[in-house]
């Protein structure tokens, strides 16, 4: 039995955001070398071997498994909704109608050549300031929540003393008692305007072909998913940079 389209979903998001995290370390571990390069004693060492932390990683791929099905659902609303497609005369069955050809629209009919999808470009363009304003907005604030909040809880490791996958497996690895959401909430606030307006230069156009060229919201979610590697690079690299 094949999986629901959501589960399909789930799991891409859940991956693709594994992979954007490890994208993101090795991105940030050559920057790191290319400047360690000019100082002398890192000249006699040599390079550092590029070691992956598995901690982001994970935080990453959980995130993504709880957050695609709530947009999923929110893809299926918004196409329900504003369905991105309306039925139109095809040109061949309106030149057969201009030319009064009874026969010609009654072939055209039984060949099911009567009527075609036509994109609805008013149903396109609301579902994109949509997605780009409620939806942007909730998503943003939902990873800035979930990231500092994550953070928060695992603030008592120490990342000298053990590997990423030891503390994983340690049994304590998120102290609830150690989140503060008062502070997490002001973060959110904080950096939530500055992610918004840097998705404005890159989702909407994602947003714009997907509901202008893909049918099905599994179709969606899969290119928003594969368009999501590179946002999710460099949201790994903020989220690094803020941690």
């Amino acid at each position: 039995m094949a999986p629901s389209p959501v589960v399909t979903a789930t799991i891409q998001a859940a991956i693709i955001g594994a992979v954007s995290n490890i994208l993101a370390q090795a991105i940030s571990a050559q920057k790191y070398d290319v400047r360690s390069k000019q100082s002398p004693v890192r000249k006699k060492r040599g390079a550092t071997p590029f070691t992956i932390d598995w901690v982001p990683v994970v935080q990453f791929l959980i995130y993504g498994a709880i957050s695609t099905p709530p947009n999923f659902m929110w893809q299926e609303f918004l196409e329900s909704t504003f369905p991105a497609s309306h039925p139109a005369p095809t040109s061949s069955a309106i030149a057969s109608a201009a030319a009064g050809d009874e026969k010609a629209l009654d072939r055209s009919a039984l060949e099911g050549r009567l009527v075609e999808p036509k994109l609805n470009k008013a149903n396109t363009f609301i579902k994109t300031v949509l997605d780009q304003t409620l939806g942007s907005a909730v998503n943003t604030i939902a990873f800035i929540v979930f990231m500092h909040a994550v953070r928060a809880g695992m603030e008592h490791r120490d990342v000298g003393s053990a590997g990423s996958w030891a503390f994983l497996t340690s049994g304590d690895t998120i102290r609830y008692d150690a989140i503060r959401w008062v502070v997490v909430w002001e973060r959110a606030r904080a950096e939530v305007w500055g992610i918004m307006r840097a998705s404005w230069a890159f989702w909407p156009f994602v947003s714009l072909l997907n509901f202008g060229l893909l049918k099905t919201v599994a179709a969606r979610n899969l290119a928003a998913s594969l368009a999501g590697v590179a946002w999710g690079v460099y949201m790994s690299l903020v989220a690094a940079r803020e941690s």
